[in-house]
């Protein structure tokens, strides 16, 4: 079927940048599977829809580096899927700092049917391997169009052995980045663009509580956004799962997550960035917003007395979904103190209704009292607590009080225990 975009300048290409899957992930103990497939099936309408030439994986194809047998068999399905639905599409991945690179290549001959590279890691039997990282790009008449810089997510083994004055990992993916893009500038031809793939954490780059895992190395804060040269006309990122522009530049660009990771990330729109390509240059670049597949909930919005809490819960509706379609839910509780039965009476009232607990955030009024427990000590003051009094000014800092008797008396049970003594 002939289509606009067909009888266009043959210059012309479409990319959709994607990154952070991180397929085999669970959200408490909840396997996510099913939010997984729902994805990668809009991924697969999505570019359909779009008449997508290329599509980019910047990383963190996978939620670690031994991955279930069930995540590798969604992204194998995947490849094959667009491969049918969309026979022209090149496919360009790159392991992050959650994949097993030797993982992630050791199908490589087998993507190749798919039209789709995977690169892992810089180096081969300790070189590297500067042509691995660069690959051509092609529309949908087998030209090429693009040259792709896909470098992996890099490790201090992984970088150019740099004598700087500087930070000396900084400096080796500086220059490690600055010899993949001559491979690519001596091969392309005038009209062809420039488009580099990474996976790391950028300098001012907005992270998501509670969800990335921290990648920084050596003291090294991030990566400054001039490791990309201008030349490059878009640099499509993986790791932060906020969806953000790099230094003020639009084509430095974070896609994001495409499943909130956790609830640190529930109030905001998971999306992948189409990017439009004229020549040498950067058109448009536009979001495509994701569906949200399964809800996160938390009840209250606001921490609230327990009974409010329990009340608010009972009142769920009871409608009926499948189990992998409920929505996650976390309870928002203000305490006076410890209760041991809060677990209890939260699964009780949620007895029927269609949520799966993830989470039991607790909040504490504590007693101005307490402010004095979590003043600073000196190191002579320090040097002279016990475990008891670490245990008393831990228990005043979190419940304004101090502990009872019978929880004093165990914990001093539990250090016997632990010493190798046993109580008279």
């Amino acid at each position: 079927m002939s289509s606009e975009r067909d009888q266009q300048k043959e210059n012309l290409m479409r990319l959709l940048h994607t990154s952070d899957w991180h397929l085999g992930q669970t959200l408490h103990d909840f396997d996510r599977a099913y939010e997984h497939q729902c994805f990668l099936d809009w991924l697969l309408d999505t570019l359909e829809t779009e008449q997508t030439d290329a599509l980019l994986i910047a990383g963190d194809i996978f939620d670690n580096s031994n991955p279930s047998a069930e995540s590798q068999k969604q992204l194998y399905r995947f490849l094959t899927a667009a491969k049918r639905r969309v026979p022209d599409l090149d496919i360009v991945m790159i392991a992050g700092n959650h994949d097993s690179s030797g993982r992630l290549e050791a199908p490589a001959s087998l993507f190749a049917a798919f039209d789709a590279t995977a690169v892992g890691c810089a180096r081969q039997q300790g070189e590297i391997e500067l042509d691995r990282l660069v690959t051509p790009l092609k529309n949908r008449n087998g030209e090429i169009v693009a040259w792709c810089l896909a470098v992996p997510f890099l490790r201090p083994g992984d970088v150019p052995r740099v004598e700087a004055d500087g930070d000396p990992y900084l400096e080796g993916i500086a220059l490690l980045y600055q010899q993949v893009l001559e491979v690519a500038l001596s091969r392309r031809e005038p009209g062809q663009a420039i488009i580099a793939l990474g996976h790391c954490h950028m300098n001012g780059g907005e992270t998501s509580a509670d969800s990335e895992r921290r990648i920084v190395i050596g003291g090294a804060e991030a990566l400054p956004v001039d490791t990309f040269d201008p030349v490059i006309a878009y640099v499509a990122l993986g790791h932060l799962h906020r969806a953000q522009k790099v230094g003020g530049q639009e084509r430095v660009r974070y896609c994001g997550s495409p499943l909130p990771m956790s609830f640190t990330e529930m109030h905001y729109k998971h999306q992948v960035l189409r990017i439009d390509l004229d020549g040498e240059s950067v058109t448009e670049i536009s979001p495509i917003y994701i569906p949200r597949f399964v809800e996160l909930l938390r009840i209250p919005a606001q921490p609230a007395p327990v009974d409010d809490v329990l009340a608010m819960l009972a009142a769920l509706d009871r409608l009926d979904k499948p189990l992998e379609a409920q929505p996650y839910l976390q309870a928002w509780v203000l305490l006076n103190g410890p209760d041991p039965g809060l677990r209890t009476r939260i699964e009780s009232a949620l007895d029927g209704k269609p949520v799966r607990l993830v989470k039991i955030e607790t909040r504490y009024n504590a007693s101005a009292d307490g402010d004095a427990a979590s003043s600073p000590l000196s190191l002579d003051d320090l040097g002279r607590l016990q475990p008891e009094d670490i245990f008393s000014k831990l228990h005043w800092r979190k419940y304004g009080k101090e502990p009872a008797a019978d929880l004093m008396k165990a914990f001093r049970e539990l250090l016997l225990e632990s010493s190798g003594a046993r109580t008279p």
